[in-house]
């Protein structure tokens, strides 16, 4: 069906994934700090969290769009099953469907403010030009995707920035900003790793057909040994300090946070890095890419223990 195939186009499961990653920092951790300190009034309010998930969730698509565009030769090689634009969705109507999100995500996005209007067009530049150049490149692409990964938590905190400026600074209210900023950034710094990681291994995946099209990826142009300690070194990264946020966590008795990032966490994260080592085939590299994934989804859903525990 078509609509199946759109869906597939967007990535879907994808952009639920960015609406759910917004809606749990603003429900577990954002608002419960609110609650806190009743007296300090937050410019995002439930209006402004819809409008800012809205214009990410376009945005993100008009960017799968866009990408599926310019890599349709490549994916003829590498993803030949998976193909929606030129086989079931014209290529002028790919185009069509990518200015109609981007933009009606930039008009949610300038009602937010003007800041974050004009950082979410530096966002829907940065897909493009990732699409066009910055894939085939080395590294490049994969730290732009990593950076916009990351920006899905931070957006949430900038917004608030612009308010800072307008209003002055009320009692309390640069101290809520602090503990909010501790959590993005731990959050975001979360999701630039594992992406990064997560995007290497796509590259190792797609090697032969971004090979046949004159891309510099790493696995190209380092070769598979050199990318796999790459991936090894970051994996290694995230999990010291997620051994070190356990013992945070363990002198502050939330046990059953500590529980969960070790179960949901550190031990799929040593089982991916034993599968990086392991891995050889196209079919290795999609499973660590799954797992990957995982690790980011339940990396996410740890916020929920901090609607409970603060800190």
């Amino acid at each position: 069906m078509l609509a199946g195939a759109f869906l597939r186009l967007i990535r879907f499961p994808n952009l639920i994934f960015i609406a759910i990653t917004q809606l749990l920092f603003w429900f577990c951790i954002i608002q419960p700090f609110q609650i806190q300190q009743p007296e300090t009034h937050l410019y995002i309010d439930i209006d402004i969290l819809y409008r800012i998930i809205g214009a990410s969730v376009l945005i993100a698509a008009g960017g799968y769009i866009i990408n599926d565009y310019f890599d349709l030769n490549i994916d003829r090689i590498n993803k030949p099953d998976k193909l929606v634009i030129g086989s079931r969705i014209r290529r002028r109507w790919a185009i069509v469907w990518h200015l109609l999100m981007s933009s009606i995500g930039l008009l949610l996005s300038f009602s937010v403010d003007g800041l974050i209007g004009m950082l979410n067009l530096i966002a829907i530049l940065m897909l493009w030009f990732y699409s066009t150049t910055f894939k085939k490149q080395l590294l490049i692409g994969n730290v732009i995707i990593s950076l916009l990964t990351a920006w899905v938590i931070l957006i949430l905190y900038v917004a608030e920035i612009p308010h800072l400026l307008r209003s002055g600074i009320p009692a309390g209210y640069s101290d809520l900003l602090r503990k909010i900023f501790k959590y993005a950034v731990m959050y975001a710094g979360f999701a630039f790793i594992i992406s990064l990681v997560r995007e290497v291994v796509k590259d190792i995946e797609d090697r032969d057909g971004d090979a046949r099209y004159g891309c510099r990826t790493m696995p190209i142009v380092w070769g598979i040994p050199a990318t796999r300690v790459f991936v090894l070194v970051w994996l290694t990264v995230i999990f010291c300090c997620l051994v070190v946020l356990q013992v945070y966590a363990l002198q502050l008795q939330w046990w059953w946070f500590t529980a969960y990032t070790f179960v949901a966490l550190i031990f799929p994260i040593a089982v991916v890095s034993l599968r990086v080592v392991k891995s050889e085939g196209t079919t290795d590299w999609t499973f660590v890419s799954r797992m990957v994934k995982g690790v980011m989804l339940a990396g996410i859903l740890s916020m929920l223990f901090f609607k409970w525990y603060k800190s």
